[in-house]
C-alpha cells in the first residue's frame, strides 16, 4: 500500500465528504484521515463546521472545507471546487455520497464510497431514499459497507463492484476503557451522581428518533421498575422524540433518566452494569464494540449487522419485542456467572476486530488499485 510518493509521483490527494450526523463515520473518518497523513497521502475533509469541531479533524494534519448537510447548489458547487484537483474521492454515508456523486459530475474522478449502516426512513421519503441509494450505487467505482448486509444491499441496489469494508473502533475510545487505578473511585463517583447508588446501572446511547428503539427501551422498563431494587436506566443521546420518551417516563414513573447529548459515554459504560442496545443503530454499533471493549455485558436487538458484530458475545433478542428484550436483562441480573461469560467472550470477540493500521491498509489498498498505472500485459 503507498501513497505514491515512494515512486518519486507526488502524494496522492484525496477528499473525504462527511456529512456530519452520524458519530461512527464520523469517528471513522478522523481515525482515517489521521492514518492516511501519517502515510503521506494529502487529505481534505469536507464536513460542516460542527463536525472538524467535534472531531478535530484538521487535528490531524488535514484541511477543512465546510460543506453544509445539504445537495443544495450552493454545497455541490463548495465540493465540486474541493474536489477539482483530487486524485480521488472518498464518500461516507447516503447523503454525503449523493452529494459527491453531483460534485463529480462529468469529471472521471474515482469515487469511493462507504455505508456505515442503512439510512431509514418512512412514507414518501423512504421511496426517496430508494432512489439515492440506487443513483450512489451505480455511480460509485467502489462502494464498501461496513457489514456483510450493506454489501449485499449494494449489489442488489446496483453496485458494480461492492467489499466488506474493514472498520476499526478508534483506539482512543477503545483504551478510554483500560483500567486505572483511579477508575474504581471514578465510576463509584459517576454512579453517585447519577442516582445508582445501590441499584443497577443500565447505559444507552443513541440519538432519540424512533430506528434507536427507545420506546421499546420503555416499555421493558415497565418491567424493571417492579424489581428490588429496581435499576436506573440512562440513555445519552438527544433528538425529536426527547418530548415523547420523557411524557412517558413521567407519566408511567418509569427508572429512566434522559441525559441529552453526552461526551462521555465511555465513562458511562465504565460505570454500568448493562449496556442495553435497543434499536436499530449502525451496522458497526460504536455502543456495542465500547461494550464488549470494556467487558459491559450487552443485550441487543438483532437488526443489520449485530449479529456479525457481536457473534455469541452478547444476549441478542428478537426486534420489536420489549418483554423478550426485559426478561434478557432480568436472566442477567439473575446469573451473575452468564454475565461473566459474556464479559469474557466480549474480549475475545473485540481482539477480532480490525484495527485502525488495518482499516487505513485496506482503503490505501483501494486507492492504489484506482488510481495507479496498471501495468502493459
Amino acid at each position: 500500500m503507498s501513497s505514491h510518493s515512494p515512486h518519486g509521483q507526488s502524494p496522492l490527494r484525496t477528499v473525504q465528504v462527511l456529512g456530519g450526523g452520524n458519530a461512527a463515520s464520523s469517528a471513522h473518518v478522523r481515525s482515517l484521515a489521521a492514518g492516511l497523513v501519517a502515510r503521506g497521502v494529502r487529505v481534505t475533509v469536507c464536513a460542516p463546521f460542527e463536525a472538524d469541531d467535534a472531531y478535530d479533524f484538521t487535528g490531524t494534519g488535514a484541511a477543512h472545507v465546510h460543506v453544509p448537510r445539504s445537495s443544495d447548489p450552493g454545497s455541490v458547487a463548495v465540493l465540486r471546487a474541493a474536489c477539482t484537483d483530487a486524485d480521488l474521492v472518498h464518500a461516507h454515508g447516503l447523503h454525503a455520497s449523493f452529494r459527491a456523486v453531483l460534485a463529480l459530475s462529468g469529471r472521471r474522478t474515482p469515487l469511493i464510497v462507504t455505508w456505515h449502516d442503512r439510512a431509514h426512513a418512512e412514507g414518501a421519503r423512504a421511496h426517496l431514499l430508494r432512489l439515492l441509494e440506487r443513483r450512489v450505487a451505480r455511480a460509485a467505482t467502489v462502494l464498501l459497507g461496513t457489514s456483510s448486509d450493506l454489501v449485499d444491499r449494494a449489489r442488489g441496489t446496483g453496485a458494480r463492484d461492492a467489499r466488506l469494508a474493514a472498520v476499526a473502533l478508534p483506539r482512543s475510545r477503545r483504551t478510554a476503557h483500560e483500567g486505572t487505578e483511579a477508575a474504581g473511585p471514578r465510576s463509584a463517583k459517576l454512579r453517585a451522581e447519577l442516582g445508582a447508588t445501590g441499584r443497577p446501572l443500565f447505559v444507552a446511547a443513541g440519538s432519540l428518533e424512533r430506528r434507536r428503539g427507545h420506546g421499546l427501551l420503555l416499555d421493558a422498563a415497565r418491567v424493571w421498575r417492579e424489581l428490588d431494587p429496581a435499576p436506573l436506566v440512562v440513555v445519552a443521546g438527544e433528538g425529536p422524540q426527547r418530548a415523547e420518551l420523557q411524557r412517558r417516563i413521567e407519566d408511567e414513573e418509569l427508572p429512566v433518566r434522559l441525559l441529552g447529548q453526552r461526551d462521555d459515554v465511555s465513562e458511562l459504560l465504565s460505570a454500568a452494569d448493562l449496556a442495553l442496545l435497543p434499536g436499530r443503530g449502525e451496522s458497526r454499533s460504536v455502543l456495542a464494540q465500547e461494550a464488549l471493549h470494556a467487558r459491559v455485558p450487552l443485550v441487543a436487538v438483532v437488526s443489520g449487522g449485530i449479529r456479525e458484530l457481536v457473534g455469541d458475545a452478547a444476549e441478542l433478542v428478537p426486534p420489536h419485542d420489549p418483554a423478550a428484550f426485559a426478561a434478557a436483562v432480568v436472566r442477567l441480573l439473575d446469573d451473575p456467572g452468564r454475565a461473566e461469560q459474556l464479559r469474557d467472550l466480549g474480549t475475545r470477540q473485540a481482539a477480532g476486530w480490525p484495527t485502525e493500521d488495518e482499516t487505513v491498509a485496506q482503503v490505501l489498498s483501494v486507492y492504489d488499485e484506482l488510481t495507479q498505472p496498471q501495468p502493459m500485459i
